[in-house]
């Protein structure tokens, strides 16, 4: 990341902080993947501590929310979509792991399926991703992402692979 834009943002912003992914997008490499492994945790939290109902609604709040988070910080950094910006990266790992039963493979594989449809942007993620600008802009890739990892997911638990 630019050092110029970096002096635009501080963790000690709860915006900022949240939006950087508790900081986790100020990783110098892979960003995303930092902001993704950020995520984990939450996952085993609202997974184990909450209904499924809870889980959908925090992930629902998350990405929403997101939208403005992720839209402010980029405003602030007087950027389009900085690299450090990762909430749609959490939001995106949310999405992906909704109804999967938890382990370290599932997690690991929701990991790698999210961070493949991430970076590779298969259509119409890449379109969208080419269209639309500012917040809603920065979290419509990765939460299309999570919904087709998630639907990998299903499948794959569906056929017993996992």
């Amino acid at each position: 990341m630019d050092r110029h834009i970096r002096k635009r943002v501080s963790l000690a912003n709860p915006i900022h902080f949240l939006a950087l992914g508790f900081g986790s997008g100020l990783a110098p490499k892979a960003p995303g993947t930092f902001g993704t492994i950020a995520a984990i945790p939450l996952v085993y939290l609202l997974g184990y501590s909450t209904s499924l109902t809870g889980y959908l609604l925090v992930t629902l709040v998350a990405s929403v929310i997101g939208i403005w988070l992720c839209g402010k910080t980029a405003q602030d950094m007087m950027v389009h979509d900085d690299s450090s910006i990762v909430w749609d990266e959490i939001a995106g790992l949310l999405i992906t792991m909704i109804a999967v039963p938890l382990s370290w493979q599932t997690v690991l594989l929701g990991f790698a399926l999210f961070r493949i449809f991430d970076i590779l942007k298969p259509w119409p993620i890449s379109y969208l991703d080419a269209r639309v600008h500012g917040g809603f802009g920065i979290m419509i890739d990765d939460i299309l992402a999570g919904l087709f990892a998630l639907v990998i997911m299903h499948i794959t638990l569906y056929l017993g692979w996992l």
